[in-house]
């Protein structure tokens, strides 16, 4: 089986939803920028990232915040997400089972991947880190994910883009595959994807199914 992150894999949405965030944080009164954002949260639940910045803080979030967060982020994707390069044919080429595992709400991976017109490829196979009690880098939501899917972990191969989602299907004893061609990503990326666990990396989605098979093999 086949899992994919959503954020940063199947959809181009970090430059995206960082912005968001950061725009709703200046707002509230704390001055987050979208670099800061995507340093220190890229991949992690916003519950997470919420409850991290009040106590960083030393002040709580106004009442509502997330709310707040989730309806722009909503708004916006449905005008202006894209999918990840060449991901439906990547997508189609692939064979066998496949599910999302993602830090998002299921209303956002839901949105995400109705907009981009590829949630017939998932559905209902969706799987939030909102089901479990620790988020990613923790490797709970990718082994609620195989458990939910009646697979091994050990024949489970992930696709990561963060270096806390790699270190979570790793530590689930997964196999990963790291991808390092989303519009958010930096220099160097690929090398900080092995040295959490990647096992391979790829930068444009045409090349998946030959990694996929080619570590199927081993």
């Amino acid at each position: 089986m086949v899992i994919f992150d959503c954020n940063g894999v199947l959809v181009d949405s970090e430059p995206l939803a960082t912005a968001i965030v950061s725009e709703e944080f200046m707002r509230a009164g704390f001055p987050l920028t979208p670099d800061v954002v995507a340093r220190y949260f890229t991949g992690r639940r916003a519950s997470d990232m919420f409850a991290e910045v009040e106590i960083a803080a030393g002040r709580k979030l106004p009442v509502g915040f997330a709310a707040t967060v989730t309806g722009a982020t909503l708004r916006r994707f449905r005008t202006e997400l894209r999918a990840t390069k060449h991901m439906a044919q990547a997508l189609s080429w692939l064979r066998g089972p496949k599910c999302v595992a993602s830090s998002s709400s299921f209303d956002r991976i839901r949105v995400s991947l109705e907009t981009t017109d590829l949630i017939s490829f998932f559905e209902p196979h969706l799987f939030s880190a909102s089901e479990v009690r620790r988020g990613k880098p923790a490797p709970d939501l990718f082994l609620h994910a195989a458990a939910k899917m009646h697979v091994h972990p050990g024949d489970c191969i992930v696709v990561e883009d963060s270096i806390v989602g790699v270190a979570a299907a790793a530590a689930a004893g997964m196999t990963v595959i790291g991808f390092a061609g989303g519009s958010h990503v930096g220099s160097g990326v690929d090398k900080h994807l092995r040295t959490v666990g990647a096992r391979t990396v790829i930068s444009d989605m045409r090349a998946l199914k030959g990694a996929v098979i080619e570590l199927r093999g081993w």
